[in-house]
């Protein structure tokens, strides 16, 4: 598959199949169980089928059907480990990976959104792509800036939009919401309906790359004297093409979650987590795109520890205080400090409890307290079994705390805030590094040094 898909019915055709392909693949290990074959060697040999189908064809589809499956991929670290084994190979290839488009596409879009004389400044495109997402590719390339006396060539990365993506996008995605409940199984204890909600929210700012550029360009400047933080700079823009500074790195983060050091896993866990908080500060923008691909390693010259990299600024949230609220950090201290009332005041002021719906202030500290557990240590690490535990614990029915769930609220102003939390999370636990989560919070996050 090496062009993006764009016939509406074709797509819909392959995304309403993944369900029925879990269903028959579950009758035909009934089958062989029914025959005298172990349960678990089937139920697990069911698994990596429907894993190898299901992120196949979210991979070759691309549009809103990979950028799908790479929300699922963050969350790998919650799914039950019989569960997630068979897939995270799967998951963790679509972190980093995509069949690119034709060279021929490629240059039709550089004339279209860059004009017919591109190539007089982007005199050298690398044909094969560097890097490939959901709704574009990336390729290396030179660019000369002629309206700079002396300009010499520089190294830039040229991201390009798949014709059509914009389409493929929110087709798809509407697809995926109306076959949710049919591929729910596959991932016990995710709800996958609310994900695809707040995806197609943000397709359409995701869609315009000049509001990326903007958003990079405000970021790049923010950390361009940072030590441990690199943002390249915006060169160019179109609808459809955004032209940056070149980064220089080997290894997404996706490389050490795989095949990384321990100190490697500490040291880029704890950048990850600056950057996170820092940028909010620095900005007034969240970066909402925790993925392991948009970060990249940049080892020093001695081929040592070294900086941490941050690429795509489609998804972002353009904060209204422009820093992330206060209210946040003081609610996080106050659940640490195991004051029940007050935080049942402050969520209810903040709209997480809704007017006279009441609740148990023991039970909602209890039941809140482990998600604020990184922030009560010095240094905490975080694994997929935290993750896990996490969430079994409020997915389990028979838990006192499962009907309390159902009473809480989620204001819109912290949607794609709690998205990224929960995909950070997600990210560092499959890293599974240690960090001093407690320290960053007291740097940068509003209200809770004053907690």
């Amino acid at each position: 598959m090496t062009e993006l898909p764009r016939k509406a019915a074709a797509r819909t055709a392959r995304l309403a199949a993944l369900p029925l392909g879990y269903a028959g693949r579950q009758a035909m290990g009934l089958g062989k169980r029914l025959g005298g074959r172990n349960a678990e060697a089937v139920m697990t040999e069911v698994q990596q089928r429907t894993a190898e189908q299901l992120f196949r064809t979210l991979g070759e589809l691309k549009g809103g059907a990979m950028k799908f499956g790479q929300a699922l991929s963050v969350l790998e670290s919650a799914l039950p480990e019989d569960v997630a084994a068979p897939y995270r190979e799967h998951l963790t290839a679509l972190q980093d990976s995509a069949p690119p488009m034709p060279t021929a596409t490629v240059r039709e879009q550089l004339t279209t959104h860059l004009g017919a004389d591109w190539s007089e400044r982007l005199v050298w495109l690398d044909g094969a792509p560097t890097a490939a997402a959901s709704i574009g590719q990336v390729h290396r390339g030179r660019w000369v800036d002629h309206a700079v006396a002396d300009a010499g060539e520089r190294d830039v990365a040229v991201k390009v939009q798949y014709p059509g993506a914009g389409e493929a996008l929110m087709s798809d995605l509407r697809q995926i919401a109306r076959v949710a409940r049919g591929v729910a199984p596959v991932f016990p204890g995710i709800d996958i309906k609310p994900l695809v909600a707040e995806l197609q929210a943000r397709a359409a700012e995701e869609l315009d790359y000049h509001l990326e550029a903007e958003a990079q360009a405000a970021y790049a400047e923010a950390f361009a004297d940072h030590p441990d933080i690199v943002v390249p700079g915006v060169v160019a823009v179109g609808n459809e093409v955004l032209i940056t500074e070149w980064m220089d790195s080997a290894h997404s983060l996706a490389h050490v979650i795989r095949e990384g050091t321990q100190a490697e896993r500490d040291h880029y866990g704890e950048l990850f987590v600056r950057f996170l908080f820092e940028g909010p500060r620095l900005t007034g923008m969240l970066h909402a795109d925790p993925h392991p691909g948009n970060f990249r390693v940049i080892p020093a010259a001695d081929g040592g520890l070294g900086r941490l990299g941050v690429l795509d600024f489609g998804a972002v949230a353009r904060l209204s205080d422009g820093q992330l609220p206060e209210a946040m950090g003081r609610l996080i201290r106050i659940a640490i400090d195991s004051d029940e009332e007050s935080l049942v005041a402050g969520l209810r002021a903040e709209g997480f409890i809704k007017d006279r719906i009441e609740v148990d202030p023991a039970m909602l500290l209890a039941y809140l307290a482990p998600f604020v557990e990184p922030a009560a240590q010095d240094r905490f690490t975080f694994t997929r079994e935290w993750m896990r535990e996490q969430f079994e614990r409020i997915n389990d029915p028979r838990a006192e705390t499962f009907t309390l769930a159902t009473k809480l609220n989620l204001p819109t102003s912290y949607l794609l805030i709690h998205r990224t939390w929960l995909g950070a999370l997600g990210l560092l636990s499959q890293l599974g590094g240690t960090v001093p989560f407690r320290e960053i919070l007291e740097e940068s996050l509003p209200g809770f040094a004053e907690g």
